[in-house]
C-alpha cells in the first residue's frame, strides 16, 4: 500500500509518529519518502540520529509548525498520503492556555486540510482522542472541532481525488505525558497519587494505533471516525500493578477531567457501524452510497442508544495483564 508512496507525518518526532516511521520502514521498504513534519528541532536531531543509515535514504526532516499554512503547502509537495499526529494534548496545559490550544488543534487542522487540497495529496488521515467525545474540556472541544473539519474536508473537495478520515482512540499505553510512565516515576517517591478511586480508561498499545492509522489509510472511503474495539482499566489496578506496596493518595481530579471516557456517544449511535475489529461513526450524509458501503465491509448497524464508554465496557485489563502489558510496551526492565 505504501510502497513508491510518499508519506507526511505531522507531529512525527511524537510516540505515534516515531512509532509510525518505524512500522512503515519495516512493512514498506521501498517507500518513496517519508517526511516527519514537527517544530521541535531537538527531536528531529534525536530522532534523525537513528535513521541516519542509508538503508533509511527515503527519509526527510522538515521543521514546521501546523499553523503555518505555507510551510505545510510546501511541506506536502509531491506527497502522496498525510497523517495529521500534531496537537496541543496536555489538557491542564490547555485549560489554562486556551487560544494556544485554539491555535494548534483548530486552526492546524485547517491549515493542514488546505495543503492537502492545493497540493494534489490522495489520503489524509487524522488522529484524534476519546476525549473529542462529549467534551468538557478545552483540549475534547478542540479536537471534536477538528474531527468534525476532516469530514466535512471531504465535501469540499470537489473533483479532486482525495479522501478525509479521522481514527479515534483512548489513552495509548506508554506514550509522552500519559499516566503509566507518570506512576512508573512517581514510585520513586513512595506514593502514587490517584484523582479519582472510580476513575476508568481505555487502553491501546502504539502499535495498536499504528493498525489503526494504516486501517484507515488502506480502506476509509471518506469521512469515516474509526473506533477501535479495545479494554478499558480501572486507575486503581494501573496503581496495584506498578506499586501494590506503597501509599496510593487521592488527590482529586483535575480541572476539565472526566470519570470516565466516551468514544462513541448514544447520538452517535444512529450513524455507527460494527465492521468487526472497529467501530465507525460515518457522516450523516456520505458522497458515497451506504448500501454500497454496508455490502463491502459487512457493516452492522449498532443499536439506536448504543454508547461506548470506558465504565460500562465489557472487556477489562487485570492487574496482572497490565503488569506484562508495561512490561512489553512500555518498559522492559519492569519489576516490582
Amino acid at each position: 500500500m505504501l510502497n513508491n508512496k510518499s508519506i507526511l507525518i505531522t507531529g512525527g518526532t511524537g510516540s505515534l509518529g516515531k512509532k509510525l516511521t518505524e512500522r512503515i520502514f519495516k512493512q514498506y521498504p521501498n517507500v518513496k519518502r517519508l517526511v516527519v513534519f514537527s517544530r521541535d528541532e531537538q527531536k528531529q536531531f534525536q530522532m534523525a540520529q537513528e535513521y541516519s543509515d542509508s538503508k533509511y535514504s527515503a527519509i526527510r526532516f522538515f521543521i514546521g509548525d501546523v499553523r503555518d499554512r505555507e510551510r505545510l503547502v510546501r511541506a506536502m509537495n509531491g506527497v502522496d498520503y498525510v497523517i495529521h499526529a500534531a496537537a496541543m494534548k496536555h489538557v491542564p496545559i490547555a485549560e489554562y492556555n486556551p487560544d494556544e490550544c485554539v491555535k494548534t488543534n483548530i486552526g492546524g487542522a485547517e491549515n493542514v486540510i488546505y495543503a492537502c487540497l492545493e497540493t494534489g495529496v490522495q489520503k489524509v488521515v487524522a488522529l484524534s482522542t476519546d476525549k473529542a467525545c462529549a467534551p468538557i474540556n478545552l483540549y475534547g472541544a478542540t479536537k471534536l472541532t477538528s474531527d468534525k473539519l476532516f469530514v466535512a474536508a471531504n465535501n469540499i473537495k470537489g473533483t479532486k481525488n482525495i479522501k478525509f478520515s479521522v481514527v479515534r482512540y483512548g489513552n495509548v499505553m506508554g506514550s509522552n505525558g500519559s499516566v503509566i510512565p507518570f506512576f512508573l516515576n512517581k514510585r520513586k517517591e513512595g506514593f502514587l497519587p490517584i484523582t479519582d478511586e472510580n476513575m476508568t480508561r481505555f487502553n491501546i498499545s502504539l502499535d495498536q494505533g499504528v493498525d489503526m492509522v494504516l486501517h484507515a489509510l488502506e480502506h476509509a472511503w471518506g469521512g469515516e471516525i474509526f473506533v477501535p474495539k479495545i479494554p478499558s482499566y480501572r486507575i486503581t489496578d494501573v496503581a496495584k500493578a506498578i506499586a501494590p506496596d506503597i501509599e496510593h493518595r487521592t488527590i482529586g481530579i483535575r480541572p476539565g477531567e472526566k470519570v470516565h471516557e466516551e468514544m462513541i456517544t448514544s447520538s452517535d449511535s444512529f450513524y455507527t457501524y460494527d465492521l468487526g475489529k472497529y467501530y465507525t461513526i460515518l457522516p450523516s450524509v456520505p458522497n458515497w452510497n451506504l448500501n454500497d458501503f454496508i455490502l463491502a465491509f459487512k457493516a452492522v448497524k449498532v443499536a439506536d442508544g448504543f454508547n461506548y464508554n470506558s465504565g460500562n465496557n465489557t472487556d477489562w485489563e487485570t492487574v496482572e495483564n497490565l503488569r506484562n502489558l508495561i512490561k512489553e510496551h512500555v518498559d522492559s526492565d519492569f519489576k516490582l
